[in-house]
């Protein structure tokens, strides 16, 4: 790679070739449409030229700007053309493979220490012993959302600790990587704190007559109305505080001070992911918590809300462990039925527990967090065989380690040499269609992809906010469809024939790349890569 050149991107390259038009209207898109990218890359559409130019006509010299477009994270441009359609865009498709398949270039610069760090909170894990299907939608969105953080060297803490053995077991299923419940970090000190700070506050009432297990009432739409607060449920008026109120807000607070004091710095952001039907006991204790704790930390609650699971036809309530061992079994049935008795060895064992891992976790993620989930038990289609599911992703991942391995072996035998230097490789030798889908549409892209699922828009008017938890999911399985269909298609590794080489080294090239980044959106998901299925 070229000094200066640096990974090209989609957004430097839409800022740069807008710049160009000398426009501040963003008027450029970028193509992914097969048919679309047979002759250009990005277009300017010809609706917007017309608002930008007069008679919609692009002056010559702006064209050839275009055509000189460069830059550090920019794509080179081979062709700029006004057509019906607009302005048309194809890129030195050659040396954007060479760019984001070659050599790298070095480790990037060390990044500066995350203006803050996110403490995500569950209530699911505080509710009824047993999970429900609504609760372990916002688990694993939390437990996903948390790896896409880290990624991004942002601090994470998760709440609560999962008090249950039976939860704790189907989220190892799951591979939920969640902290579990100690006897090491008493909470007694702080709940006395809160009760004293109880007995301050001019938003408690009478503690005389109140029911069993109530220490007092709390005003709280008072609250609400004298701080102006946004977004509150209107019907939040007296809270009753109970002990077991107060102890999930000394976990709460006992998280932020543990995290302060661990070096995560004083800037925390809370995010409660809930489903809607929690959402209000959530804001009678975020409220409380104001009250008791008026700290800056306090006033930084935001709310990902999860909309509602629909379980269609149960016979009666269905835990999630029951609706692990329910996906599991029909996991099972649909190895059997393609693999036969191989898929019932005990070597097996793991990999249908992946799988079933995996279809759940796309079941509950492939759909925006704010929109309903239908689960329909009985169709086992969804988890096991549509190419919209998790276990599709994870058969086609297995294909390119199968790949590689098939490689490898070849190359022992002497059948093939072994993969030179990728300065060595020449990248004019790519010209499938499916291969230049697969850098643009994916490749280039993934870098932000990842940055935008794990944006948390904080400074959001109200206490919602919405975050694009199903990117990953969606992008795997397009990724998987385009990927399969090319794989069928073309045979990669082909006659060892001197002249076939060059050909076969890029494409293994490319689909290395592909191979890790499959790997790499998958960790966000805690699952791990299948070398067989």
């Amino acid at each position: 790679m070229e000094p200066g050149e640096g990974r090209p991107g989609v957004a430097a390259t839409l800022r740069a070739l807008n710049a160009t038009l000398g426009r501040p209207a963003a008027l450029w898109v970028k193509e992914s449409g097969a048919r679309n990218l047979r002759h250009r890359d990005f277009l300017a559409p010809r609706a917007a030229l017309t608002a930008a130019f007069p008679g919609g006509q692009v002056p010559a010299d702006v064209v050839a700007g275009v055509r000189s477009l460069g830059g550090p994270g920019v794509l080179g441009v081979r062709d700029c053309r006004q057509t019906p359609a607009g302005l048309e865009v194809q890129v030195r498709r050659p040396e954007a493979f060479r760019r984001l398949l070659g050599p790298s270039p070095g480790p990037a610069p060390a990044a500066g220490q995350p203006a803050g760090w996110v403490l995500l909170h569950c209530p699911a894990l505080r509710g009824p012993a047993a999970l429900r299907p609504r609760h372990l939608r916002t688990l694993l969105l939390a437990d996903h959302l948390a790896q896409l953080l880290r990624t991004h060297g942002v601090g994470v803490c998760l709440v609560p600790a999962v008090p249950e053995e039976g939860n704790r077991e189907v989220l190892r299923q799951l591979r939920v990587d969640w902290p579990s419940s100690s006897a090491s970090s008493p909470l007694s000190d702080a709940i006395s704190a809160l009760k004293r700070a109880l007995g301050r506050s001019p938003c408690v009432t009478g503690t005389a007559t109140l029911p069993e297990g109530v220490i007092c009432k709390v005003h709280l739409r008072s609250f609400v109305e004298q701080q102006g607060l946004v977004g509150y449920d209107p019907n939040l008026d007296v809270l009753l505080v109970t002990e077991g109120k107060l102890r999930s807000l000394a976990e709460l607070q006992q998280a932020v001070l543990q995290g302060m004091a661990g070096g995560l710095g004083n800037c925390c952001s809370i995010v409660h992911v809930v489903n809607c039907e929690d959402e209000f006991q959530q804001q009678q204790l975020d409220l409380l918590w104001r009250i008791l704790d008026p700290g800056a930390h306090t006033t930084l609650q935001k709310y990902l809300v999860c909309g509602p699971v629909k379980v269609t036809n149960p016979s009666s309530p269905v835990g999630a462990d029951q609706y692990f061992q329910l996906r599991k079994r029909q996991m099972y049935e649909a190895s059997v039925m393609k693999y036969g008795e191989l898929a019932q060895d005990e070597a097996w064992t793991e990999v249908i527990d992946t799988l079933t891992a995996a279809a759940i976790r796309f079941e509950m993620l492939s759909t925006a967090h704010r929109s309903q989930l239908t689960l329909n038990l009985e169709d086992s289609s969804i988890s096991t065989k549509g190419t919209k599911s998790g276990a599709f992703v994870m058969y086609n991942c297995a294909r390119l380690a199968t790949l590689f391995d098939t490689y490898q072996r070849a190359v022992e035998q002497g059948m093939y040499p072994p993969l030179p230097p990728v300065s060595e490789l020449n990248f004019s030798c790519l010209r499938e269609e499916g291969e230049w889908l697969l850098l643009f549409n994916y490749l280039l892209p993934f870098p932000e992809v990842l940055q935008q699922a794990a944006e948390l828009p904080a400074s959001s008017k109200g206490i919602r906010i919405t975050a694009n938890t199903e990117a990953v999911c969606k992008f795997l399985i397009q990724l998987s469809m385009d990927f399969s269909s090319y794989y069928n298609r073309v045979h990669v590794l082909g006659e060892p024939l001197p002249h076939l080489f060059d050909q076969m080294f890029a494409r293994l090239q490319l689909l290395g790349a592909v191979r890790e980044m499959f790997h790499s959106a998958l960790a966000t998901l805690h699952l791990p890569p299948l070398s067989q299925i």
